[in-house]
């Protein structure tokens, strides 16, 4: 069966909340929301107030964990510093998971790279998960979209280390000497995103936003500007479909920009992380568009 995707081209806070409706999944307990909350000097990443009237709607705490990078985030002290700069703090909780270097372990069976993804250890304190991400390209995985918020995102400082060296490194500071191949990486999101997925299995749902599209990540302090004209927001309680949905929007483009963000997904080979994932069983590439405008 096709996962339902929802999308409309109205990019509004407002609508981000009309698309969750359409999901129907009432979320219990603490909510955490995950989001990328921007590197300092990053001018593409979404700003707070452009999920207020959702993030109030359905409470929950903003969450985020440490980088494996230097930068305005790689220490809980500067990411807290950088959060309240950006505006994370004045508007909502914010949680820092993995805050003086705190991780735990989740197993992952199945996996075929890695069997444990460390996370950071206040996730264990949510209920139910709301995954929040812009959708763009990414220096190193090619885009960032749901997936890569479930892996990368939910994954301590060590952790993120730890699936950039597809399980090699024993430091939480990424080492270019022990990073993956592009194919290798991208199957290590793949494990690493599927259990973050299973943990919150029918308590977990996907939004994509399609808007300041530039093939550098929210990572960036310094990124490029936009390269594509914005498509849309997508909803989805598949992970693989919508990450699909998006690079297929793309696709469907008449922008010549996309030429420019194609070049650098397919770079990295950005697209196996949509069959990696799919073997896994987490979720479906089979979808169903539906157009809410």
């Amino acid at each position: 069966m096709k996962s339902k995707v929802f999308f409309s081209k109205n990019i509004t806070s407002d609508e981000v909340i009309k698309l969750y409706s359409l999901l129907g999944v009432n979320l219990k307990g603490n909510i955490a929301i995950k989001l990328h909350s921007g590197e300092k000097g990053n001018q593409n990443f979404l700003p707070p107030t452009f999920f207020e009237n959702f993030i109030n709607k359905v409470g929950g705490t903003v969450v985020e964990c440490n980088t494996a990078y230097p930068g305005s985030r790689n220490t809980t002290k500067k990411h807290i510093k950088t959060m309240d700069e950006h505006g994370w703090s004045k508007y909502f909780n914010v949680d820092i998971m993995d805050s003086d270097n705190k991780k735990v372990t989740i197993d992952i069976p199945n996996g075929k790279i890695i069997k444990k993804n460390y996370v950071g250890s206040n996730l264990l304190n949510y209920d139910s998960m709301i995954v929040l991400s812009h959708f763009k390209g990414h220096p190193c995985a090619g885009f960032g979209g749901a997936l890569k918020q479930l892996s990368i995102g939910c994954a301590s400082s060590f952790g993120k280390a730890y699936i950039h060296s597809a399980g090699k490194t024993t430091s939480q500071k990424l080492c270019w000497l022990k990073m993956a191949d592009d194919t290798t990486f991208q199957e290590a999101m793949a494990d690493a995103a599927s259990s973050i997925h299973n943990m919150f299995k029918g308590q977990i749902v996907y939004i994509n936003v399609m808007k300041n599209m530039s093939v550098d990540c929210d990572c960036c302090a310094v990124a490029e500007d936009p390269c594509m004209k914005d498509i849309g927001i997508l909803a989805s309680l598949d992970p693989i479909a919508i990450d699909k949905a998006c690079l297929d929007l793309v696709n469907a483009s008449n922008d010549p920009g996309k030429d420019h963000l194609n070049e650098r997904i397919d770079s990295h080979n950005g697209r196996h992380i949509i069959d990696a994932s799919e073997a896994l069983g987490f979720g479906n590439k089979e979808y169903e568009l539906i157009n809410i405008d």
